[in-house]
């Protein structure tokens, strides 16, 4: 990650990395209309950097595989982070390049549409899909680079999981949110677990059900990815102090045997009683 310039209270523009459209900036309301950074601004530019500096790398390392990057967004909202990396990465690239932002919200697909053509950003196309219409979407390309979805709610984190293996992508960005289907799965089936064995105890009160069945559906999720051939790394997006939705997965496709991570998947699903529910949206073959 490049260094920020030395803080200045007097200058808040020195903060901004060299190159950094203000105007865009200014446009997410990361800088006031008058040029200035507020504690909640700094903070919003901090965790945009923080972000960049894991995506950073992988966006270089497919340019310099095959000369051009193509990176999918999924549930983009305002399309922050796509206008971050197009401002700090992609505008800079020849053509060819290219980020789609998929969201399913229209007001906020034409209001970035808008954004885009104001700035000049051309290597931008913005979507009004859900991530699971994505999929066999015919505008989209047939492959896809890099593919992202930061606070996809639910089940759209495994539509974007799904995505990217349809594409064929190379890395994948993700920060899981609201994952609530294995954790009422885990409630309907409390009644005959609790008195399986010990272990059902991680899961009895509701408020563990809920957080439980979050641990759970992520580790799923980095099984899945294993089995596909994925090296997976989970670390922290931000700190405790300013998000508790603060897990950050990137997958990278390294062609990694996947039986045992397949194996270890199934008998999870097995084991917590949730096989029959779960086991297709996390199903991989065991070979």
């Amino acid at each position: 990650m490049k260094t920020f310039m030395k803080q200045d209270k007097q200058n808040p523009i020195s903060e901004i990395r060299p190159g950094q459209s203000v105007e865009l900036l200014k446009e997410l309301h990361i800088l006031t209309r008058e040029g200035k950074l507020n504690q909640d601004s700094r903070r919003k530019l901090k965790q945009v950097y923080h972000l960049y500096q894991f995506i950073e790398p992988l966006l270089k390392s497919v340019l310099e595989e095959q000369g051009q990057v193509t990176l999918v967004d999924h549930g983009a909202g305002k399309s922050y982070l796509g206008f971050i990396l197009y401002d700090l990465f992609f505008k800079a690239l020849p053509s060819g390049s290219h980020i789609f932002g998929i969201e399913t919200r229209e007001e906020l697909v034409e209001k970035s549409r808008e954004l885009a053509a104001r700035l000049g950003f051309s290597g931008m196309s913005f979507l009004n899909l859900s991530v699971a219409d994505s999929i066999v979407s015919t505008v989209l390309p047939e492959k896809a680079d890099v593919v992202t979805a930061l606070h996809a709610c639910n089940t759209a984190t495994d539509d974007a999981i799904r995505f990217a293996l349809e594409k064929r992508a190379k890395f994948m960005v993700l920060v899981p949110c609201c994952q609530a289907e294995v954790a009422s799965v885990l409630r309907k089936n409390k009644g005959r677990s609790l008195g399986r064995d010990a272990l059902t105890e991680l899961w009895r009160h509701p408020l563990h059900t809920r957080e439980f069945g979050s641990q759970v559906t992520n580790v799923l999720r980095c099984l899945q990815l294993e089995a596909h051939g994925y090296h997976v790394n989970v670390t922290e997006l931000v700190g405790w102090e300013h998000s508790m939705k603060n897990e950050l997965i990137i997958a990278s496709y390294k062609d990694l045997p996947g039986r045992r991570p397949a194996q270890r998947m199934q008998e999870i699903l097995r084991d917590l009683g949730i096989e029959e529910e779960l086991g297709k949206r996390f199903f991989v073959p065991v070979v």
